[in-house]
């Protein structure tokens, strides 16, 4: 397969976004998801919305309003441009900004619904042995969901190799820093170049087919299998 240096340039920084992203959003999207899931409040369904909020919106509402928070004209890019040394826009760093905030209920979705379910009986079930909450979640509830966590990365990753308007309004098209797979396919159609939008978007649906089929490969060993009392062994057996 021919593909040019670029090509692979921008395909080497998808793979490289969508891993950034997937980590953060690893590390903030188990700690809210938790947290969501232990929260009683009337706010949680306002927090919830917020979080489901970019599944909806059109992927340029996002991108614009993200734009105005990331400019430097206004004082919340200020900040921003301070923190980190240089404008958050038309960088990568504005990128992995946008693609987490982005992607966020792709993460913390799948991660509730899993802890909705059982998070309440194995805390409990660990706190009457004395566990602590956080230490609960590390070495109990996070092992009984193993098979949402990947499902949540696989989710996650996937949908950040296939950003496009949000990428577009916040990073552009500039080679190397913020051409993205979906841009550099946007502009070989827009030229007209349609062998090279063939290869990669081919590419790009073999990946994400690879993505999925392992995910759902894993997902399906590491469920857990039989009644809710076979469910409460991973407790007893993490518990020791």
């Amino acid at each position: 397969m021919n593909i040019a240096a670029a090509d692979w340039q921008a395909l080497w920084l998808t793979l490289k976004l969508a891993g950034l992203t997937t980590l953060l959003l690893f590390i903030i999207g188990v700690p809210l998801a938790w947290k969501l899931s232990q929260w009683q409040s009337r706010w949680r369904h306002g927090i919830e919305v917020l979080i489901t909020l970019p599944l909806v919106l059109p992927p340029t509402v996002l991108g614009f309003y993200l734009l105005l928070l990331f400019s430097p004209n206004y004082a919340p890019g200020q900040w921003l441009s301070q923190l980190f040394d240089g404008p958050l826009v038309f960088s990568f760093t504005g990128l992995v900004f946008a693609s987490v905030i982005y992607s966020l209920p792709f993460m913390v979705q799948p991660l509730l619904a899993a802890f909705n379910a059982n998070g309440q009986r194995l805390t409990q079930a660990a706190a009457a042995l004395g566990i602590p909450p956080w230490a609960a979640l590390l070495k109990v509830l996070l092992p009984a969901s193993r098979a949402a966590i990947v499902s949540a990365c696989a989710l996650t990753f996937a949908h950040t190799l296939g950003e496009f308007g949000v990428v577009l309004m916040i990073g552009g098209a500039i080679p190397g820093e913020t051409q993205v797979v979906s841009i550099a396919l946007y502009q070989h159609v827009e030229a007209m170049e349609y062998g090279a939008a063939h290869r990669l978007a081919l590419m790009l649906m073999g990946i994400t087919t690879v993505l999925l089929l392992a995910a759902r490969w894993l997902g399906h060993r590491l469920a857990p299998r039989g009644s809710n009392n076979e469910q409460a062994k991973p407790v007893v057996g993490v518990l020791g």
